[in-house]
């Protein structure tokens, strides 16, 4: 199967722009301190959880397995990065519902588009139409086209004007209160970004965030998700301000989370972690907005051939290390692992944010779920690349109906 892919030549182009990158700035305090005056910011408990936090990293992981041992089956699902290619996960996830034995996610988490849509799949079918509509409703349109081009006076090239705008428009109060809602049942929305300050990944407990409610929690609930959609050099950093352990507010500079991890599964962190009691327990899934196995193609000699082509041999490579880690997690947490990815023989582009393009993947999705030809069973030592026949999860728990 061929998919043309019209953003093709719009995704290079980007990346040559990126030379024009050094022309624009965000003025920052050199200590990141911000000195304001008169201003009460609301305390709350903190919602991160960062990479090189082992205590909290291992009392997370222990309440992700604690929801698979919970009385009512769960699963856990990760989202995956990769630009437009999250229609296919859309679609997947509608058609998943479509087919009645989508399952009941006790944990969802997401890094850059699969943040996006994380919170849609961690509430249910019964906001399939808001992530449909997200992806294949006209909005990204823009997202890389030249009314955003922004090379001259930002760090990026194109500026994150209809980012925000499409997130602002999704991430209402309403789906704020039913996360919050959600999170106080027990189970939780995990987001990733990369702090560029610190270098590591900061995990963000977006259930906590809901629970803050009113202006301030919808602000950073939307902060965060523009954050891991925002690839370095293609669209700006996000600055978001919090309190140190001086008590002092600091602004963080943070980018995509896909930068240090392509979905989030097992942090760093937990490499060798294993739960304290052994046994069975629901399924974990990944579904990859991208492609896993390597592709082999004469390689042209220019530039622009060279830097795609490289971007796409680490992503990938990236891919498969935490593929493998998550699939030796799986292993020892008794949980089986089941993944899902953009076949190989489509040609899809991140950045083709064309909503023909968007459209058709959205379709690819749907129609491989409803087909049962969406998930397949992963095991340790079974990569690079994916089993090819279909290995469908006989485990799974039916839909949750509002």
């Amino acid at each position: 199967m061929t998919m043309r892919s019209k953003g093709t030549g719009r995704a290079l182009f980007a990346g040559l722009l990126l030379l024009l990158a050094g022309c624009g700035s965000i003025n920052r305090p050199p200590d990141g301190v911000v000195r304001l005056v008169d201003v009460q910011i609301a305390s709350a408990p903190d919602p991160r959880i960062r990479a090189s936090d082992a205590a909290r990293l291992e009392a997370l992981a222990a309440e992700m397995v604690a929801q698979l041992d919970a009385g009512d089956p769960t699963a856990i699902l990760a989202l995956s990065g990769g630009g437009a290619n999250g229609a296919f996960g859309a679609g997947l996830l509608a058609g998943w519902s479509e087919s009645g034995d989508r399952p009941v996610f006790g944990v969802v988490t997401g890094v850059s588009t699969g943040a996006l849509a994380a919170p849609f799949a961690f509430l249910g079918s019964e906001w399939d139409d808001e992530l449909e509509d997200a992806y294949t409703g006209g909005q990204t349109r823009e997202l890389v086209g030249w009314r955003s081009f922004a090379a001259f006076f930002a760090p990026s090239v194109f500026s994150s004007t209809d980012l925000r705008e499409l997130v602002d428009r999704q991430i209402t109060p309403r789906l704020l209160a039913a996360v919050a809602a959600e999170h106080a049942g027990g189970r939780r929305l995990l987001v990733a970004t990369t702090d560029l300050d610190a270098e590591e990944t900061v995990i963000w407990d977006m259930g906590l965030v809901a629970s803050q409610g009113g202006p301030q929690g919808l602000y950073l609930f939307r902060q965060i998700l523009v954050a891991s959609a925002s690839i370095p050099g293609v669209f700006p950093p996000v600055l978001i301000a919090g309190l140190d352990d001086q008590g002092r507010v600091v602004q963080t500079m943070y980018v995509d989370g896909g930068v240090n991890t392509p979905f989030l599964g097992i942090p760093e962190g937990l490499i060798n972690w294993t739960p304290e009691q052994a046994g069975a327990r629901g399924p974990f899934y990944v579904l990859i907005n991208g492609q896993v196995a390597r592709t082999r193609v004469v390689t042209p000699g220019r530039l622009r051939d060279i830097l795609g082509r490289a971007y796409d041999s680490m992503s990938k490579a990236a891919l498969r290390r935490q593929l493998d880690a998550t699939a030796e997690f799986a292993e020892r947490s008794g949980m089986p692992l089941f993944v899902a990815a953009i076949p190989e023989d489509v040609d899809a582009s991140s950045l083709d944010f064309d909503p023909e393009s968007m459209q058709a993947l959205f379709d690819l999705g749907r129609s491989a779920a409803l087909g049962d030809r969406a998930w397949r069973r992963v095991t340790v030592g079974s990569l690079p690349g994916l089993p090819e026949s279909s290995d469908a999860p006989d485990n799974a728990v039916p839909v949750r109906r509002p």
